[in-house]
């Protein structure tokens, strides 16, 4: 007798390294500027942390790709495979700003956690990461697979759906349990870089 059901596909959505609008301290939404040196060297450090996965996906963003790329690379697993659906949230006008541009331009909004007009619903992120890691439970039932993306989506996913306030350095994510009824749970936080181990490299 067969059965509809998958067994749970545990994914470690992991941050990407340091990138270039990262170290000029820029907003980056859906933008996509590359890696810094520090942020290959913060991957290549990750890799040395990690295990093997089944397989290794990332955002469609080159700052997530590379960084999954180098440690794809490292842990000998591969090709990368990218899906649009773990890019990171969009933020309309803020994208390229510093903070102080922001707060300038929309006093209080940081604080009191509100976005600009034009900025995507953290509803809408959910929905389509939920749809990311149900697509790559598909891919890999039962196993656990590497996710490269960012901050802003994880962040959301942690506060929507795991109640959680986190912050998430460059290299640091969380675990994320997808269930045979597609529902996605919030695991155990990991950080695999320290964020000031590589301030002084460049």
């Amino acid at each position: 007798m067969t059965t509809s059901h998958q067994p749970v596909t545990r994914i470690l959505a992991l941050r990407h390294g340091e990138s270039e609008w990262n170290a000029s301290g820029r907003w980056q939404g859906q933008e996509d500027p590359p890696l810094t040196e520090t942020g290959l060297l913060q991957a290549v450090a990750a890799a040395e942390q990690l295990g093997t996965f089944d397989a290794v996906w990332a955002s469609t963003l080159q700052r997530a790709a590379h960084t999954a790329a180098v440690i794809a690379e490292h842990i000998g697993v591969g090709p990368v495979q990218l899906h649009p659906g773990l890019m990171e949230a969009a933020f309309g006008p803020w994208q390229g700003l510093t903070v102080a541009e922001i707060e300038a331009g929309w006093p209080g909004y940081l604080t009191e956690q509100r976005r600009p007009e034009g900025a995507e619903e953290p509803e809408a992120v959910v929905a389509r990461a939920v749809q990311a890691c149900n697509d790559i439970a598909m891919a890999s039932p039962g196993g656990e697979v590497l996710v490269v993306t960012h901050a802003g989506l994880i962040r959301t996913l942690c506060h929507v759906l795991g109640h959680l306030e986190v912050r998430f350095p460059n290299l640091s994510g969380t675990w994320l349990i997808v269930h045979s009824d597609g529902r996605v749970a919030i695991g155990e936080q990991v950080q695999l870089v320290e964020p000031s181990a590589f301030r002084n490299t460049l």
